[in-house]
């Protein structure tokens, strides 16, 4: 990677955080994706980032074509989609070598929910911990996750003040910096009260809501880890990330006959296409549908 790439990212970093207002994580992964093209034969050929064609692009993507998902190469092409059109507005490029370059066509993946069953296991479920404070947290961290349907990157984002008790809701800034009001029931409450009310009182309102063990802010790959665990631990025989917290509690919504525009709102989905998806995994939903509305599910 040449020195002139290297200033490149630098920039294109601080132009996602402060312009565009990016999460750590997607900054991460659009400097990383870029990155990697930089350390490609396709642009060490061209001599760097900012003299690459079209061509050369399209070549370096090809060649992922037999190994990564659709999924995963659209978001590559976003990210370097993100920085071209970044250089083209720095003056740096006169054109955009990704412009017109159609993307995979996305896999049409349904979301996995948990069951209720198992949902109420790993909230309410108790594991032999070390330490019970951490137990404490763990109870409250997954029981605030699947009771408000946060992103798991939205949640360990939170600090103590954006918790209003009395109204029973949180504040979160989610994707696009945009922010919502979120509500959060009383037993999710009591169990971050519960964990709360171990650690120091002074200055906990600016504190982050969930520490890890040495008492920093709780990151999103640190709840992955401690999923996998707990779920491990109640004898919860499937596999689950935080993201399938989410997907259970909208599907759970769902079926409780909860609209999806109100679904919508509560997920900070920009589009409702995105929460339409719900509709295709809930057989209980449709299950009762069809016993309403056909003439022959009825009883007689």
């Amino acid at each position: 990677m040449t020195g002139g790439d290297s200033r490149a990212l630098d920039d294109f970093r601080r132009f996602l955080r402060g312009e565009r207002g990016l999460s750590d994580h997607t900054v991460r992964a659009y400097v990383s994706e870029v990155r990697r093209l930089a350390g490609s034969e396709d642009c060490r050929g061209a001599g760097g980032l900012d003299r690459l064609e079209p061509l050369a692009v399209r070549s370096y993507l090809a060649g992922f074509h037999r190994t990564h998902r659709p999924s995963t190469r659209n978001r590559r092409l976003a990210a370097l989609r993100a920085f071209f059109r970044f250089r083209v507005r720095e003056g740096a490029m006169a054109a955009d070598p990704t412009e017109g370059l159609p993307g995979p066509k996305p896999e049409r993946r349904l979301p996995d929910p948990l069951s209720a069953e198992d949902c109420e296991r790993l909230v309410e479920g108790r594991v032999r911990h070390r330490d019970p404070v951490l137990e404490l947290r763990d109870r409250a961290l997954f029981d605030f996750l699947y009771s408000t349907g946060l992103r798991v990157g939205e949640a360990v984002s939170l600090c103590v003040r954006d918790l209003d008790p009395d109204r029973q809701e949180v504040r979160v800034v989610g994707k696009g910096q945009k922010e919502r009001v979120v509500p959060v029931p009383s037993q999710a409450l009591e169990s971050l009260r519960g964990y709360l009310e171990t650690r120091e009182p002074e200055g906990l309102l600016a504190e982050p809501l969930f520490l890890n063990a040495r008492g920093g802010r709780l990151g999103d790959r640190g709840v992955r880890g401690i999923l996998r665990q707990r779920l491990l631990a109640l004898g919860v025989g499937r596999r689950a990330s935080p993201h399938t917290l989410r997907h259970s509690y909208a599907t759970h919504l769902l079926d409780a006959d909860v609209d999806l525009r109100s679904i919508q709102e509560l997920l900070g989905h920009a589009r409702l296409s995105t929460t339409q998806r719900y509709t295709q995994v809930s057989p209980e939903r449709l299950a009762r549908i069809y016993r309403l509305a056909h003439p022959r599910a009825r009883s007689r």
